[in-house]
């Protein structure tokens, strides 16, 4: 019983901590100190109104924080996607330390068996993506790209700390060759 208890509270633990995983690319020919404007070509949709909100409002308030400014006609167009997917662990715990095994046994030298028992728990969970394109407005051509990833927490408090995490993440170098925020 005690081994069980312990096995709930880490993946308690390993549940509280989802930061997200990050990464991001770009062209490095593009010339990013030449955009100042930007326009939404494609805002997130999908799940809660209120997250997809708040994604976007982060990203807008973290481009006003690098001097951009939303425009009708900007230099950048930005495109948002949600994707969420459904995994799977399997966590098995063991019980009793009676596997045995090679040393002295009375007789020889030999291995032992003995009686134990091991509980598979399947855990079923949501990875939320989200993935933020910026393409040069006027080439119309790709010039950054940002995705972060985690696990979907079950409360509205963490979802939004998750998002505000990633979004930190994710603006934390942009644009290209900044030094990355503090």
């Amino acid at each position: 019983m005690k081994a069980f208890a312990i096995a709930v509270l880490a993946t308690a633990l390993v549940a509280c901590t989802t930061t997200p995983t990050v990464h991001t690319d770009f062209d490095p020919s593009a010339n990013f100190a030449s955009f100042k404007t930007y326009t939404w070509a494609m805002k997130p949709q999908g799940g809660s109104p209120l997250v997809t909100q708040r994604i976007v409002d982060g990203i807008d308030a973290r481009l006003a924080a690098r001097g951009w400014t939303q425009s009708p006609n900007g230099d950048v167009a930005l495109a948002a996607h949600i994707v969420t997917s459904q995994r799977q662990t399997l966590d098995t715990f063991y019980t009793g330390s009676n596997m045995g095994g090679w040393g002295w046994r009375g007789g020889g030298w030999g291995g032992g068996m003995g009686m134990g028992s091991s509980t598979t728990t399947v855990r079923t969970y949501d990875v939320g993506t989200l993935v933020v394109d910026m393409f040069d407005a006027k080439s119309k051509q790709a010039v950054w790209r940002g995705t972060a990833s985690a696990t979907v927490p079950s409360s509205p408090d963490r979802v939004n700390a998750t998002v505000e995490a990633g979004l930190d993440r994710l603006f934390a170098s942009f644009p290209p060759g900044s030094a990355p925020a503090k």
